[in-house]
């Protein structure tokens, strides 16, 4: 008898999912779809798909209930209701696969052990890098390892819009062009401020650490205040800018934080353009490994979904790993870069040096590009490295003087081979 699915979800994913599944060959198939607006949705170009005797249903109840379904597939997002019917799925004995990263960041750990206690499967491999392997990669490939750092860019949104900044375009017209294109929703924050990365980051953590962390506790920087200019910089730096995730173990706490960050071009974060997601580990015995691909779209994250179908109708065992709750610090001992808009006048470099010698903090190298007006004038100063915290007090200071124009920009420099720590 093949496995038999109710898919919670006909949108993008859902019927590309559909597609992928009609393709596959497997012993697996579709009873029951739900989705609201049924008949819009049986006109999609992609119901074709699925087999014509499978019920289209409004009511959530007719699917996670049916005695027909052995597998739920949940593939709308968010937290509520998706929790309560994902709960209700496990309880009645049916497996669960998913690509809901919040619902796996906030609530994983409940979900696990409620699953395990009714044996049944919960896999989430597309909720982290769509169509990148990176879930089952850590999780069974790399589970012999010591992982003591993740990161990377987990956010093709982002991505697109950082990596066409590269050319010189503005972040505005930017993201207008990943409206328009589908990449970016109309209310865009979940993405440029760093909440979707942030919950990507915390599986990854859970798996590649062993470390249960809280997304609130971890730091979030938007994109939204990065220029061009500052990729005109970044490019005198040997550097360019990416939304960053990333998470280390420091004894019993993990550093953690998301947001815009100078990286070296010789990092092969600084390679990943357009909706590329790549996430790189690095162990204590295998050292880096990158995982690289298309985080984005339709048709990469249902191969992702497709391939935890299988793994459910193959009867595999998925891997469980163990893992701690552990507290989360934003702070990091790294240079830093600050971009400055002043109105120009004597004194300003000397004001600045003399508030950041205030605070410890020692000035790397300053970087002033011609052809700015003096009343809008802006320029950069780098920092040997230096506690996040600290700078963060020496920055409000100086946002607070009579001549800047607008705050001050302030930007981690991902340091490539920083310290091994055991």
């Amino acid at each position: 008898m093949p496995l038999r699915i109710g898919l919670l979800g006909f949108g993008t994913v859902g019927s590309a999912f559909a597609e992928v599944l009609a393709a596959s060959g497997a012993d697996v198939a579709i009873t029951h779809v739900f989705n609201r607006g049924v008949e819009r949705k049986k006109a999609h170009p992609r119901a074709t798909f699925v087999p014509g005797n499978a019920a289209w249903t409004e009511r959530v109840e007719d699917v996670i209930s049916a005695d027909n379904v052995d597998l739920v597939v949940e593939l709308m997002g968010g937290l509520d209701p998706a929790e309560g019917w994902l709960r209700t799925a496990l309880s009645s004995g049916k497996h669960v696969v998913t690509a809901n990263k919040q619902l796996i960041a906030y609530r994983g750990s409940e979900l696990f052990a409620l699953a395990a206690s009714k044996g049944v499967q919960l896999l989430y491999g597309a909720a982290v890098a769509g169509g990148v392997p990176v879930i089952p990669g850590i999780a069974q490939g790399l589970s012999g390892d010591r992982i003591r750092r993740v990161s990377g860019i987990v956010n093709g949104t982002c991505n697109f819009i950082l990596s066409r900044m590269e050319t010189g375009a503005e972040y505005d017209d930017v993201l207008a062009e990943a409206q328009a294109a589908g990449y970016a929703e109309a209310d865009p924050s979940a993405d440029v401020d760093g909440f979707d990365a942030r919950a990507k980051l915390c599986i990854l953590a859970r798996l590649a650490l062993h470390a249960e962390i809280n997304p609130e506790d971890v730091p979030a920087q938007t994109i939204s205040q990065v220029s061009a200019i500052d990729f005109a910089y970044a490019k005198e730096l040997g550097c360019t800018v990416r939304q960053v995730s990333r998470a280390a173990l420091d004894g019993d706490v993990v550093r953690a934080r998301v947001g815009p960050m100078l990286v070296p071009k010789t990092s092969p974060i600084a390679l990943s353009h357009g909706t590329q997601n790549i996430v790189v580990t690095n162990g204590k015995f295998g050292g880096d490994v990158v995982f690289s691909g298309h985080g984005a779209g339709g048709h990469p994250t249902a191969v992702a979904v497709m391939s935890d179908v299988r793994a459910v109708a193959l009867g595999s065992v998925k891997v469980r790993l163990p893992a701690a709750k552990f507290a989360v610090s934003g702070d990091v001992f790294a240079p830093h870069y600050l971009r400055f808009v002043v109105s120009d006048k004597p004194g300003i470099v000397a004001a600045m040096a003399s508030t950041l010698a205030k605070y410890g903090v020692n000035i790397d190298s300053l970087l002033q590009r011609r052809g700015h007006v003096a009343e809008r004038l802006p320029f950069v100063v780098t920092t040997e490295p230096c506690l996040s915290s600290t700078l963060v007090k020496a920055v409000a200071e100086m946002a607070t003087m009579e001549f800047m124009v607008e705050p001050p920009l302030c930007l981690q420099m991902l340091v490539v081979d920083d310290p091994d720590t055991d």
